[in-house]
């Protein structure tokens, strides 16, 4: 599903940070982040709750002043001139940001005037929010009594009636069940094809791959950055096993202990991911190392490792990183 970027997306940047840090009294929320996002590109950032992504959000939106850094949105210093940041924005919080009680016109009213859409164009960029969120017909609905995914996709309705050239999206599919999430999706390739800019953060691995290019966030740092294909087959350093036994722990806990060939492994779902450093050698050596330990496998076989395997794989990495540093 993702679309090219064009190869000058890093020079035409329309989003440029340089070394963000952002400090909350002694604890460090953002730990001299960088990045750049180009114009028209569908930039994600991933990581679990926690982690810094709404933190580096809230500063691109002018919310939050950095503590340290450089930050350009639309090329304007946010730091600087926060309020002339947010007329080239639209920002989609984590939290419903929506009037339950109103009606989806009344919504769509009301945030026309808070973007101060000329009165002359609201009524055509309603009906645009309206057939994008595919409620058609429902314009007097109470939003509350919507279903999730329409509620979402009327918010980033709201989130774009002014046309800005760059959407912060801050966990816009959290809570919405899978079918709504790509549909939500397809909505966003639909402004990155028309040139919007589009920074969007989630915890959700898999909806990485609907991005241009993904940052990984762990504990304030961003610890890998590149496009999907790229981070799963080079940010690895080996390749991947999958191995099914009936006593996973006992297994995990063997190809652990110096088993040969093997970088790490993990539990994902039923079955273990081995990391290795020839999967053909895996194959051949790790089955009778696993009957000798009485743990004979039901099932090894070569894997293609998603961006979770990654995600894992480069959070152990820099978690020895902090250890070596402490």
């Amino acid at each position: 599903m993702t679309a090219p970027v064009a190869a000058d997306a890093q020079v035409d940047a329309q989003v440029v940070v340089e070394n963000l840090v952002k400090r909350f009294g002694d604890f460090v929320a953002v730990d001299h982040a960088s990045f750049r996002i180009g114009h028209g590109e569908i930039m994600g950032f991933l990581g679990p709750n926690g982690a810094g992504k709404s933190t580096i959000i809230r500063i691109l939106c002018g919310l939050l002043r950095p503590s340290a850094g450089r930050v350009s949105v639309a090329g304007i210093d946010v730091a600087r001139d926060p309020e002339l940041v947010r007329q080239r924005i639209g920002y989609m919080s984590q939290k419903f940001s929506l009037y339950r009680d109103l009606t989806v016109e009344e919504n769509l009213r009301f945030f026309g005037g808070i973007y101060r859409v000329p009165r002359g164009e609201l009524a055509e960029r309603m009906r645009f929010a309206i057939d994008m969120a595919g409620l058609g017909g429902r314009e007097k609905t109470l939003v509350g009594t919507l279903a999730g995914g329409w509620q979402q996709r009327l918010a980033l309705g709201c989130a774009v009636l002014h046309r800005p050239p760059i959407l912060f999206l801050d966990e816009p599919t959290s809570g919405v069940e899978p079918k709504s999430r790509r549909r939500f999706w397809d909505l966003i390739h639909a402004l990155a094809a028309d040139g919007v800019t589009v920074l969007v953060s989630t915890h959700y691995m898999d909806e990485a791959e609907y991005c241009h290019r993904a940052a990984l966030i762990n504990q304030g740092r961003i610890i890998a950055t590149g496009s999907p294909d790229a981070l799963k087959h080079t940010a690895l350093g080996g390749e991947l096993l999958l191995i099914e036994c009936e006593a996973l722990g006992p297994a995990l806990a063997a190809l652990r202990q110096q088993a040969p060939g093997v970088i790490d492994a993990s539990v994902f779902g039923n079955a273990i991911h081995v990391l290795v450093r020839d999967a053909d050698r895996g194959i051949d050596e790790l089955p009778a190392y696993l009957e000798r330990r009485a743990l004979p496998p039901i099932r090894i076989e070569r894997i293609n490792p998603s961006l979770e395997d990654v995600f894992v794989q480069l959070i152990a990495a820099d978690a020895a990183k902090r250890r070596q540093a402490a």
